[in-house]
């Protein structure tokens, strides 16, 4: 009790309101539906969603009623409601229900998946439904918003024109908000003194070798097996590149308690081990693998000093690590290599795109793309740096918190005027 009083006093310090969850509500909500259920099935790997997931379903219901509750509590009139997530999908319609002319966001920091996938998903119409009690509802990409339109129409019979949804007596909004990062923190910290001379310890201990880096959550999604027999069937292929390319792998450790995760990290270490046995050289290994988080001055610096950066993920809803790299990169160089499934690849397409899934077609991709000449590679990276400049994580929330105000203020008849001069 004196810990929670605690805490209490010290996030009402900060104007926040804990939600305390109890470990089995945490393990079935927050494990067993959000992230045993929601997450694969919106990342189309469906043969991961969970057998037994119905027995997860009421507690997720309950948790989100637990937040509706604490939010109307601490709800006054004119304030503005920003839900964030899967984890969160009923909460609109919630509050909808305890506060009727409350102003409410929704933002899907994930993929949204096509309606044949969505499908699937046994409790498709309450989700819809949730979500639907939201005056914004934004996404990353236009693509996840098709989507989404589409499972309106296929599962609640609901129509949109281009930007509006009619649900009920209400008129909603959708919007593609596309997520940036603090780029002035990360030019700021990629010309730091420490930073830059960690660069230089980096190259030295490089010895004249490419350095590729990939820096990732452990986490099926991001394709990382796949990544490393990318270089496997590099060096196979082009076995005059042993000793001269290294790979530098961070994985942060994730969702440790999860079985999957346990098991999905135990085939990476062995694929790893595998491959570096293979390819090994008397003074050199391809993949330097680090399961550890790593600090800013760490990563920044490996920003700094690669030639490439593979950012592979079999599906993401946006994946900021390739901005972060970008934004580190106030040199104007290096190649950043990018799914084409990452939703990034819809803004940074002057990044070299790939499907990971190919993987000799990605090796094929990382041997031209080490022997870029470097004015093309510095024209590709001030495009790049230029646009996540122009939209940065302030630009990101800034944007949304207007629409919602402009979308919560208007009638039917002047939204569809909005919508046409946007």
């Amino acid at each position: 009790t004196r810990q929670r009083n605690h805490l209490d006093k010290e996030l009402s310090d900060l104007r926040t309101v804990p939600v305390y969850l109890s470990h089995r509500e945490i393990n079935r909500y927050y494990e067993g539906f959000s992230n045993g259920v929601l997450w694969p099935l919106f990342h189309y790997q469906t043969d991961m969603v969970q057998d037994d997931a119905w027995r997860y379903w009421k507690t997720y219901v309950e948790v989100n009623q637990r937040f509706a509750e604490v939010v109307a509590d601490k709800y006054q009139e004119g304030d503005l409601i920003w839900v964030h997530d899967y984890q969160l999908t009923l909460l609109p319609t919630m509050l909808r229900r305890l506060i009727p002319t409350a102003r409410i966001g929704f933002f899907l920091h994930i993929p949204f998946p096509s309606s044949e996938v969505f499908r699937i998903l046994p409790w498709r119409t309450q989700i819809l439904k949730g979500i639907l009690g939201a005056d914004l509802i934004g996404f990353h990409t236009y693509s996840y918003m098709r989507h989404f339109t589409r499972s309106l129409l296929t599962v609640l019979g609901v129509e949109s024109k281009g930007e509006i949804v009619s649900y009920e007596d209400r008129t909603l909004i959708l919007g593609v908000f596309p997520m940036g990062v603090d780029t002035a923190k990360f030019e700021r910290l990629a010309n730091e003194k420490n930073v830059l001379e960690r660069v230089a310890e980096i190259q030295q201990e490089c010895r004249g070798q490419k350095l590729i880096i990939g820096v990732d959550r452990l986490d099926y999604i991001k394709g990382l097996p796949r990544r490393m027999l990318t270089v496997d069937r590099l060096l196979e292929r082009e076995p005059s590149l042993r000793g001269k390319v290294r790979m530098i792998q961070v994985v942060v450790p994730s969702r440790t308690k999860v079985d999957s995760y346990k098991q999905y990290q135990q085939k990476l270490d062995e694929l790893v081990g595998r491959i570096n046995g293979v390819h090994a050289t008397v003074n050199s290994v391809p993949i330097h693998y680090l399961y550890r988080s790593v600090s800013q001055t760490e990563l920044v610096a490996l920003y700094r000093s690669a030639q490439l950066m593979l950012v592979t993920p079999l599906r993401d809803g946006m994946n900021l690590v390739a901005k972060e790299f970008i934004a580190s990169r106030t040199d104007e160089d290096g190649i950043l290599i990018l799914s084409e499934f990452a939703g990034a690849a819809a803004e940074l397409r002057e990044a070299i795109l790939i499907n990971p899934y190919d993987i000799d077609g990605v090796a094929t991709t990382i041997k031209k793309a080490l022997t870029l000449p470097s004015e093309e590679r510095q024209a590709r990276m001030r495009i790049l740096r230029s646009r996540i400049l122009a939209n940065n994580c302030y630009h990101w929330s800034n944007n949304f918190i207007q629409t919602l105000q402009k979308a919560s203020r208007v009638r039917p008849v002047a939204v569809q005027a909005l919508s046409s001069s946007d």
